[in-house]
């Protein structure tokens, strides 16, 4: 039996993981927490590499993270669709690897994967909770869903912002892992172009303007649904500058 997760980050393709969250992922792996990724699909419809191309480099930028697990629910690049039969492979393995936290995509994305994705893994973390619901496995239903706002230009503020100082030179380095899909460029997916500058000197840019927001160096944003508690008005978690 696999041992529960603690988060579980849910991704339309191989890479999305690294270049939205992958700060947090390894900060919360090198605090001895068990976190994992499920890709949606193999990234197969990519104008560059294949299949076998980006499983590979999904593998060297796991040991970078410092993943406990990654799997591969295998649906169709490019044509995701929050479906009956999608619902049912996602609750399976939402149910196998029992994960406290799930994090996402936004729900305003650019790319139509990942807006399909942010609303395909919100309902069937709902739906691994109910117990008559076809899918195989014993039923589980994730504490919170987080959806990850990096790139994203849209009115909505984070609800949070997670301090990656020190874990800033683990993400750069899992994405400089999928050489396939960013090596010589200055944009791709979420992260638009910003003159010459290299893909990965653009996303550190966007890391810093958001560890700007919370008076450190870098970090990644996110946004919930619902509304996040604190335990008083001195509680470490809010942080404010003037």
């Amino acid at each position: 039996m696999t041992e529960p997760l603690d988060i579980l980050a849910i991704m339309a393709h191989p890479d999305d993981a690294e270049l939205l969250c992958g700060g947090s992922l390894a900060k919360s792996s090198s605090m001895g927490q068990r976190v994992g990724v499920l890709d949606l699909t193999q990234g197969e419809a990519g104008t560059t590499g294949n299949a076998g191309i980006r499983a590979h480099e999904a593998a060297q930028a796991s040991a970078v993270l410092g993943l406990s697990v990654r799997r591969n629910a295998k649906l169709t690049d490019s044509e995701l669709i929050n479906d009956n039969h999608s619902r049912s492979v996602l609750v399976k393995v939402i149910r196998e690897l029992a994960p406290r936290t799930v994090v996402t995509h936004s729900k305003e994305a650019r790319h139509p994967d990942h807006r399909q994705a942010a609303q395909l893994v919100y309902d069937s973390c709902f739906l691994s909770g109910i117990k008559n619901y076809r899918s195989e496995g014993k039923i589980h239903r994730p504490d919170s869903v987080i959806h990850c706002l990096l790139f994203r230009e849209e009115l909505e503020r984070p609800t949070f912002v997670i301090d990656i100082t020190e874990h800033i030179d683990d993400k750069l380095r899992a994405i400089e892992c999928f050489e396939s899909q960013f090596a010589g460029k200055t944009a791709a997916g979420e992260v638009f172009k910003g003159g010459d500058r290299p893909l990965v000197d653009q996303v550190k840019m966007h890391c810093a303007f958001h560890g700007s927001r919370v008076r450190t160096c870098y970090g990644e944003p996110f946004w919930t649904r619902e509304t996040v508690k604190l335990n008083s008005f001195a509680d470490p978690n809010l942080v404010s500058a003037f």
